[in-house]
């Protein structure tokens, strides 16, 4: 089936489904970072005081940050990569699997950018199908053949149509809340110390003790247990874009081809960085580097090991 054959009725069934499963799921994404917002303040409040107070000055910022991420996150995104539109004539293959693609998907067609940048790689940002964007770095358009690019494109509009651009952008700002909150509680109990009444509270007995104990545990472990939560997510949403785009081509080995070639090559994009490294189709950091002698570190992989991902590709 070519990427331009309309989906079936069952295939579009499929699609509405998963999209309202991660509008859920973003919600409870959500409320899994306000309550560890509010667990935070209590345990400010319970070490120095104000801490709802300052819960309340987090939250306003938190949600000033969410309504920028909003609304500019493409933009951001876009200019922290220096990615420039993408010229319909010189990079027309380019935009022609991208168009047939969106007719296979059902979706207006993105705003397309290149990355001048040797790696291969690409991402897709914006907050919802009318108001995304879609990058390549000119690296990926030198190496992938035809097939293999649109197994790409076909994964970045995946995440696209299952909105899976808003749940990152959810993530990103959540997890800053709340790396901002707790760095405020640190620093307001190493630089200024207990208060009195706190003290007099903590000194009360072993319950007082042990509660100052675990205020300062979570002011420690929240921003650690918010990242894991974000990175988990994220792999997740990787390999579901991938099952995703290979029912848009109806080509698993494409995709499992660029992805091997993707593991070959070792290059890291030039302007990527660890807030914005979710956004690529794998990567675009030095692999090798973040993984010198510590399996911990895997946890805070922002995707799944490709070598895992072209088995399950293998394997449809």
């Amino acid at each position: 089936m070519s990427a331009s054959e309309p989906i079936a009725p069952a295939d579009r069934t499929t699609y509405s489904k998963e999209i309202s499963r991660n509008r859920r799921k973003s919600f409870g994404l959500l409320t899994f970072f306000v309550v560890l917002i509010l667990l935070v303040g209590i345990a400010i409040d319970v070490l120095i005081g104000g801490g709802l107070y300052i819960a309340v000055f987090a939250f306003v910022i938190a949600v000033a940050m969410a309504f920028f991420a909003y609304y500019k996150s493409d933009a951001v995104a876009l200019a922290a990569t220096r990615a420039k539109p993408a010229d319909p004539v010189e990079y027309r293959r380019y935009h022609n699997l991208v168009e047939g693609l969106c007719i296979a998907a059902g979706l207006p067609k993105p705003r397309l950018y290149v990355v001048d940048d040797p790696a291969p790689n690409a991402f897709a940002t914006g907050r919802n199908p009318e108001h995304s964007a879609i990058a390549v770095t000119t690296g990926l358009l030198e190496m992938m053949n035809r097939v293999e690019l649109e197994g790409v494109l076909a994964h970045e509009l995946s995440h696209i149509k299952n909105y899976d651009i808003l749940v990152s952008t959810v993530a990103v700002v959540a997890v800053g809340a709340i790396a901002l909150l707790c760095d405020i509680g640190l620093r307001f109990m190493v630089w200024g110390g207990l208060r009195r009444d706190r003290r007099d509270n903590i000194d009360a007995g072993p319950i007082g003790i042990v509660i100052a104990i675990a205020a300062m545990a979570l002011l420690v472990l929240a921003p650690f247990a918010a990242l894991l939560m974000q990175f988990s997510l994220s792999r997740k949403r990787e390999l579901m874009a991938d099952a995703r785009g290979v029912s848009l081509t109806r080509y698993p080995p494409g995709l499992a081809s660029a992805l091997r070639k993707l593991q070959t090559d070792q290059a890291v994009v030039h302007q990527a960085t660890r807030a914005t490294a979710q956004l690529w189709i794998e990567s675009p950091l030095d692999r090798e580097e973040g993984h010198k002698g510590a399996k911990l570190n895997s946890m805070f992989d922002t995707h799944p090991p490709l070598a895992e991902r072209i088995e399950i590709l293998e394997s449809m």
